[in-house]
């Protein structure tokens, strides 16, 4: 297949594929405060993460950002969200202060952030009292993302996540010629059925990336990380990849959470309609992530299945088991 991707093709991208542990000690040192030169690569696929020893013994985490998918506008939107949320309480690791009195750094034309190194643990699961702490802080970060607009962040719907990612497979070749029909067939019908579904629904500040990874549990409280993925969008989308099980018990760890929730903050039942739908979303929002990255030698090692017939027509079927989902729900009135 051919690989054409906007953001590998980015001038700086041979660039960031191959920073270099001088650029990175050098861009920390923007702290004030000089690095002993230790330093762990931290698992990223789609920045380069750093965590770093200073010689005063503290540690920091650094973020290189892919060149070409965010602007300053947009990583400035992020870090304003963050410190709104720590300023009001929510627990969320906010970007150090540069010496330039900025929380956006830059090193041979790549925009980075610094973060402090927090301890704790990803939780694999949730129990109900977690849930319920859970649900009452992401209603809280929900209030104050409705505060006020990000217009340089993407909107999150069948349009940005949908229709553009799909377009972009299709005008790009990338999806093999054997399995093209199906795939192409499946997403639009699928697109078609749940697109009005997302204007009956209020749009705010969300996470965007909510899920158990991007949850540190501490010792005081969990704390949320890694804004990067922040979006305009609704509600259910954070509240879907917290508690992303479709089972019975899924339904009814997400009501748990949802109770909480509704301490703070109104969720419409009616709005659970968009949790199959947005991870149908989800599916070929990936697959269009990969593709345009394909040209970054770690996405090259690490999904070695990517782009083959086999993995166009697992995706296909996977977009058609959402569709039954969704159908079946909408007609059995559980939305």
């Amino acid at each position: 297949m051919t690989m054409t991707d906007d953001i590998e093709k980015h001038p700086l991208a041979k660039r960031f594929n191959r920073l270099t542990p001088d650029q990175v000690l050098h861009a920390v040192e923007e702290l004030g405060k000089r690095c002993t030169g230790r330093f762990i690569i931290l698992n990223s696929y789609e920045n380069r993460v750093y965590q770093l020893e200073m010689e005063d013994d503290s540690w920091v985490v650094g973020k290189f950002y892919r060149p070409g998918r965010w602007s300053q506008d947009t990583i400035r939107a992020e870090h304003d969200f963050v410190q709104e949320l720590a300023d009001d309480e929510v627990p969320a690791v906010c970007p150090l202060t540069l010496a330039s009195g900025e929380t956006i750094g830059e090193v041979d034309g790549i925009l980075f952030a610094l973060f402090p190194r927090v301890g704790g643990r990803n939780p694999e699961e949730f129990d109900d009292e977690q849930l319920a702490i859970v649900g009452r802080l992401v209603a809280r970060m929900h209030n104050i993302g409705a505060r006020k607009d990000a217009p340089h962040r993407m909107r999150l719907d069948a349009v940005t996540y949908g229709w553009n990612n799909l377009s972009y497979l299709m005008e790009n070749d990338l999806v093999p010629e054997e399995a093209r029909p199906n795939y192409e067939a499946t997403a639009r019908l699928l697109i078609q059925r749940i697109e009005p579904l997302f204007g009956e629904v209020p749009y705010h500040r969300i996470h965007g990336d909510c899920h158990l990874g991007n949850l540190l549990w501490t010792t005081q409280s969990p704390k949320f990380l890694d804004f990067d993925d922040m979006v305009v969008g609704p509600a259910a989308q954070d509240i879907w990849m917290l508690v992303p099980s479709f089972d019975s018990e899924g339904q009814r760890q997400r009501q748990v959470l949802l109770e909480a929730y509704r301490q703070f903050r109104h969720f419409d039942d009616s709005w659970i309609k968009l949790i199959e739908p947005l991870r149908a979303l989800r599916y070929i929002h990936y697959s269009t992530w990969v593709a345009r990255r394909w040209e970054d030698p770690t996405f090259q090692r690490t999904f070695t299945h990517f782009g083959s017939v086999q993995y166009w027509q697992n995706e296909t079927q996977d977009l058609r088991e959402q569709m039954v989902r969704i159908e079946e729900a909408l007609d059995a009135g559980v939305y």
